[in-house]
């Protein structure tokens, strides 16, 4: 093979890598909005989801119903300037969020959302109290970003600012939103946000909730990493001669 014939098989061969990927990925999100519909965290158009590989970005097209959402309806972004890379249609209007948390923290996967509960609690406190010890999961007490007009480099600018230190935050009045490094985590960290507010909704209906001190938290984590908590562990091999 001579060097021209191999620059071009080199040159095809990279694209279509490129293209499988970006296809894995565009499902993947597609998926995820899918589940988060079923969960009953997104409703209509409104929200969006968002997964980056290296330096461009999958993140649902504006206006696409995100319970039915399809492949082709995620659009290909450049991480840089959100230059359109792959897909015939516009991405969010909260373009400028999902870049500015992956620039900013390096996230894997964004999820917002405008779930009931998350929503509901947004437009009351101005930070969601660390009320279950499963909020340390998304950093403590999720702080409520101030409110601004969707889609507004103001609105980015606000929520970037609430989740330093954090993987969620709440956006006054509107929704709310989380990070990972994967997007499966990013749905999950939705989940247990929208279950959080469910709680402290419930708690507060009833009385003052009681919020869990500094102490309380840090004895949290302490168990945690010395028994690795949340993930499954095989019986000890003594434990399982006994059975």
């Amino acid at each position: 093979m001579n060097v021209t014939l191999f620059h071009v098989y080199a040159t095809f061969a990279a694209m279509t890598d490129s293209s499988s990927a970006l296809g894995q990925e565009r499902a993947a999100v597609a998926d995820a909005c899918r589940r988060l519909g079923a969960e009953g965290l997104l409703i209509g158009t409104a929200g969006n989801v968002s997964v980056r590989v290296g330096e461009r970005v999958a993140v649902t097209a504006t206006g696409a119903v995100l319970a039915a959402l399809t492949p082709d309806q995620v659009t290909v972004v450049d991480l840089a300037d959100g230059t359109v890379l792959d897909g015939g249609l516009r991405p969010t209007s909260e373009l400028e969020l999902h870049l500015g948390v992956y620039r900013r923290y390096g996230a894997g996967a964004i999820v917002h959302t405008h779930a009931p509960m998350a929503t509901a609690v947004s437009c009351v406190l101005d930070e969601l109290p660390c009320v279950h010890y499963q909020l340390l999961a998304l950093g403590g007490t999720v702080r409520v970003a101030p409110y601004a007009t969707f889609g507004t480099p103001e609105l980015a600018e606000s929520v970037l600012g609430a989740l330093d230190g954090r993987s969620a935050a709440l956006m006054a009045n509107h929704g709310a939103v989380t990070h990972a490094p994967t997007l499966d985590q990013a749905v999950e960290h939705a989940l247990l946000l929208e279950w959080a507010c469910g709680v402290y909704q419930r708690a507060a209906a009833m009385g003052r909730p009681r919020v869990l001190d500094e102490r309380q938290q840090l004895a949290v984590i302490e168990a945690a990493l010395a028994r690795d908590y949340g993930t499954t562990h095989p019986v000890p091999p003594a434990q399982e001669e006994n059975r």
